[in-house]
């Protein structure tokens, strides 16, 4: 009895030496079903610490996210955007990404292609010479016009001030329709007169240069003409003219004999002697030889193939430009030089303009009022040496005629209804 009375007293002693033990390495204790105090380990202890502070963040965090977004839904500032996330679509933009640009506008309905083309109703524009020539050296590639036109002829005034001659146009016009005939005007800058509003002239002005007498400022003007005319796709046929000309018949027969024919007026002839080929300069060649030099009249007729022709000219003009000076005329002798190298079958080789050289000098013999009459008009109407009109022989040689003064107008207007048949 003793010897279990001893170890039963061991026994007692070493569970109330667990009992009192600090709890130490993290050990806890339970109770059991009988209320009895019991030691957990101190593992299990650990997990169920961890696990309650996993618990802890996890609802923390989903509180603050539910809370940040209801927050940021309120502001939503209009450069924030946030990423949205599509079962088929993805689009991010940053901030500063620029918004992408507007759809072409759609062409509204508009007119047709003649209306664009028809005849220009304001001749001022602001193209300088480089670019008017450009312009008006486009050819179509297609003959056939897609909308109506009636052939015009192109009435091109080269002029110093006003138009004495004026008033005899106006008659020889009167009557016509103006969709057969298109004016242009180059006058000095530096004049300045107010034309009626019901006259054929009025707007009719282009904008002009100033131009010298015997230099290469005329031609430049011819051209300048020539372009501002063709910018007009009417216009076939080109005629220029000066304050002191003046038609020898009617609108109808002048129309008429230029439509119809086959060859452009230009006068051209090989000139021996000092006012021919003494106003050669040999620096031209080898563009241009003394065999290839040409002189005529300044005053031409031609077709709008030939007038494109000349104002796209990128070669002979700038030679002429530079060695062509004061006592070489260039007016003399650029177009025909320039067009009989290059398109002899194209000229006749005479001028439709008539001019009296009989008294000799630097310039024609003017025409004053006792100078006018009915038999002085039918002799320059009807030339005494035929000339050729499309391979036929005609008298009818001159359309034109100067230079007749503003004293001879009177008479002019007088004789007009039974000489000329205006």
């Amino acid at each position: 009895m003793k010897k279990e009375e001893q170890l039963e007293h061991h026994r007692y002693e070493e569970e109330h030496q667990q009992l009192i033990q600090p709890a130490a390495a993290g050990a806890h204790y339970s109770y059991n079903n009988n209320n009895n105090k019991v030691l957990l380990s101190s593992q299990g202890a650990g997990y169920l610490h961890n696990l309650m502070i996993y618990f802890l963040f996890f609802g923390s965090g989903l509180v603050i996210g539910i809370t940040l977004s209801f927050f940021l839904k309120d502001i939503n500032p209009p450069n924030l955007q946030l990423k949205q996330f599509s079962t088929t679509t993805t689009t991010t933009l940053s901030p500063t990404s620029s918004p992408p640009p507007p759809p072409p506008p759609i062409a509204e309905p508009g007119g047709h292609l003649k209306d664009d083309l028809k005849s220009p109703t304001n001749l001022m524009h602001d193209m300088n010479d480089e670019e008017l020539l450009w312009r008006a050296s486009m050819v179509p590639k297609i003959d056939e016009y897609p909308f109506k036109r009636t052939p015009k002829m192109a009435f091109m005034f080269l002029i110093r001030g006003n138009l004495p001659m004026a008033p005899l146009w106006e008659f020889f016009f009167k009557g016509h329709q103006p969709a057969l005939y298109s004016i242009y005007v180059h006058s000095q800058p530096s004049f300045v007169q107010t034309i009626p509003q019901g006259s054929i002239f009025h707007g009719r002005r282009i904008p002009s240069k100033e131009v010298e007498w015997g230099k290469i400022s005329m031609v430049e003007a011819e051209r300048r003409l020539l372009a501002n005319a063709l910018l007009d796709f009417s216009n076939q046929r080109f005629v220029l003219l000066s304050e002191s000309c003046i038609p020898l018949f009617n609108f109808s027969t002048i129309y008429n004999y230029l439509m119809n024919s086959t060859t452009s007026f230009v006068e051209s002839y090989d000139l021996w002697g000092p006012v021919g080929r003494g106003r050669y300069n040999k620096h031209m060649k080898p563009v241009i030889t003394l065999d290839e030099w040409r002189k005529g009249a300044q005053w031409f007729e031609m077709d709008r193939d030939l007038a494109t022709e000349v104002v796209s000219d990128r070669t002979y003009f700038p030679i002429f430009k530079k060695y062509c000076k004061p006592a070489c005329y260039s007016d003399e002798h650029y177009l025909p030089t320039f067009l009989t190298k290059n398109f002899p079958w194209k000229i006749s080789n005479r001028t439709l303009t008539w001019v009296d050289w009989s008294r000799g000098g630097p310039h024609p013999s003017k025409f004053v009022r006792p100078d006018v009459t009915v038999e002085m008009l039918d002799r320059l109407r009807r030339s005494g040496r035929p000339c050729m009109y499309n391979g036929k022989s005609t008298n009818i040689c001159f359309l034109f005629a100067r230079k007749f003064t503003i004293n001879a107008l009177s008479r002019l207007l007088r004789f007009a209804p039974g000489v000329m048949d205006f």
